[in-house]
């Protein structure tokens, strides 16, 4: 082989051996590359790890004071209803009471024209005992219209049957003429005021 020919291989294959090098090179500086982004990624990721566990204990720290605030918040408008709440009863308290007070002083004043009515009956000298009995019906019916006035109602029991929300059963008689239940005999008044029972009637109710 001549000499010029040994040289040109010999170039080639130098030329090749230095495109196998600088490949080498590339290809070690790109692992090389991609080992440092993974290292800089995995910091990152680190750090972001560091910084959530070191914000975490703060969000946790605000969360619990946001629910402290809230729960003194609920605990102080609970205290507020509640003294609400105890005034408000005490007015009706209050209030209640004058109420009454009113309504006795209203009906006491109505008794007083009876009262006078029953004094001048008690001093008067009379022998006619018939004119006495009738100043004292008069009185009476003036006293029946005044509680009518004040609201008093009488119940009725002739004709109807045993209701335990108006009537007492103080006795049970046997009257084939009634039917059971059917008030026998009434034994003493009852009285509602306004619709509201202040004392039932006693009755007698038909048990065959």
């Amino acid at each position: 082989m001549p000499a010029y020919e040994k040289d040109e291989l010999k170039k080639k294959d130098e030329q090749k051996l230095e495109e196998m090098q600088e490949e080498i090179k590339d290809a070690a500086n790109e692992a090389a590359a991609e080992t440092d982004a993974a290292e800089t990624q995995a910091e990152g990721s680190e750090n972001a790890a560091q910084d959530a566990q070191a914000e975490a204990p703060e969000d946790d720290a605000a969360k619990a004071e946001k629910l402290q605030q809230a729960l003194d918040e609920a605990k102080q408008q609970a205290l507020r209803l509640q003294a609400d709440f105890a005034n408000f009863r005490k007015r009706s308290n209050k209030e209640r009471e004058e109420l009454s007070n009113v309504i006795t002083q209203d009906i006491l004043k109505d008794m007083l024209p009876i009262l006078d009515n029953f004094e001048r009956a008690m001093a008067a000298e009379t022998k006619d005992v018939e004119a006495f009995q009738k100043g004292v019906e008069m009185i009476f019916t003036q006293f029946q219209e005044t509680l009518k006035k004040d609201g008093l109602e009488y119940i009725e029991t002739a004709g109807k049957k045993f209701d335990p929300n108006f009537h007492q059963a103080v006795m049970r008689v046997q009257n084939p003429d009634l039917e059971d239940d059917a008030i026998a005999q009434e034994l003493q008044k009852g009285y509602m005021v306004k619709g509201r029972v202040i004392r039932p009637s006693m009755v007698q109710v038909v048990a065959n």
